[in-house]
């Protein structure tokens, strides 16, 4: 092992852990939020609380409709949240096959998602990997959380935190440029997983490291791996 070993490594979940749901999964579920509300949205209004929904599309949605944000919010996490938990059990969502080389990691690790926490806890425990980690976030049902997700590095702010850990001595690997974009920010190095939703994914901040599986983190020189890993 290096002398120069990272201290800890942070995982993004969603296109890392554990696979993406199909968008029309978490469409149906901003339809069936605003049918809770006796609402007929513009198919526009239904994409913008979708995916990627920013504190502006939230704001605009909520005053064409006379809707109160933190109960259209609420009601739109927990929606995605079980029609998420749907997909697992359908067997839509699953774990990746690579997931194991997190496992080998010889580190304190964590996690760091912009999908809702109560959906990180389901996942983690029905997957039976939640002893992995020593801290996992994810966003709370609250418009709030909108600002914190990445690329701002609120969650990342705090993974470290709990972790006892200097950023420019820990890793995090992600799928999307805001995890790059994230990572960066606070001084992490950053591992950008190109996984086949990502082939072709433009980056305009570099990554520390491009691989294409987990697997591949396990040969970096400053990520350690345990015993019986090494002996494998």
């Amino acid at each position: 092992m290096t002398d120069d070993a990272y201290d800890a490594v942070i995982f993004d979940n969603d296109g890392v852990l554990t696979t993406l749901v199909d968008r029309s999964v978490l469409r149906e579920a901003a339809v069936a939020t605003f049918d809770s509300f006796d609402v007929d949205p513009a198919p526009e209004d239904v994409d913008r609380v979708t995916i990627g929904v920013s504190p502006d599309d939230l704001a605009a949605v909520c005053e064409t409709y006379d809707l109160a944000p933190d109960e259209f919010w609420r009601v739109r996490d927990e929606t995605a949240s079980r029609a998420q938990v749907d997909a697992v059990h359908r067997g839509e969502k699953r774990l990746y096959d690579d997931v194991h080389a997190v496992d080998a990691i010889d580190l304190p690790r964590g996690v760091v998602s912009s999908n809702q926490q109560m959906t990180l806890d389901f996942l983690f425990d029905h997957f039976a990997i939640g002893s992995w980690f020593e801290t996992v976030y994810g966003r709370e049902p609250v418009p709030e959380s909108l600002a914190r997700k990445k690329p701002a590095t609120h969650y990342l702010d705090r993974a470290l935190d709990d972790l006892d850990v200097a950023a420019e001595r820990t890793l995090y690997v992600g799928d999307s440029w805001v995890d790059v974009v994230a990572g960066d920010s606070v001084g992490c190095d950053t591992a950008f997983v190109r996984r086949p939703h990502r082939r072709d994914h433009a980056l305009d901040t570099e990554p520390t490291y491009d691989v294409e599986t987990l697997a591949a983190l396990l040969a970096l020189d400053r990520v350690p791996v345990s015993e019986s890993e090494a002996a494998r």
